[in-house]
């Protein structure tokens, strides 16, 4: 006479208890800085560069520095909004953006190599 439901065994997880997300996007946001240092390491270690930077010879413009201030601005906007969304595919969208946008940057750095 047990007329209460079926109840499973195994526990209901909430999307947000396994959606890393929000985890990816600080990861992502975090490793920029240090990457950006160490293109602008290689970049100052090569030959062209380092001969610009010393005697002012051989100082080729690469790609054009406002493509690396959108990126890195788009970036960060990408960034805000995958921490802030409340919805998984905006922030999986946003995540897929910040990191396009990271990795567009970081060629920037390494165009005037």
């Amino acid at each position: 006479m047990n007329a209460s439901p079926s109840v499973s065994a195994r526990p209901v997880q909430s999307p947000s208890s396994t959606d890393r997300t929000r985890l990816w996007t600080a990861v992502a946001a975090f490793l920029f800085v240090p990457g950006a240092a160490v293109a602008g390491i290689l970049t100052l270690a090569s030959e062209r560069a380092s001969r610009c930077v010393t005697y002012g010879e051989q100082c080729a413009p690469g790609l054009p520095g406002w493509l690396f201030g959108w990126s890195a601005g788009l970036g960060a906007v990408a960034f805000l909004s995958a921490l802030a969304a409340p919805a998984v595919r905006v922030r999986q969208a946003a995540l897929a953006v910040q990191v396009f946008a990271e990795a567009t940057a970081l060629v920037v750095i390494l165009s005037h190599a």
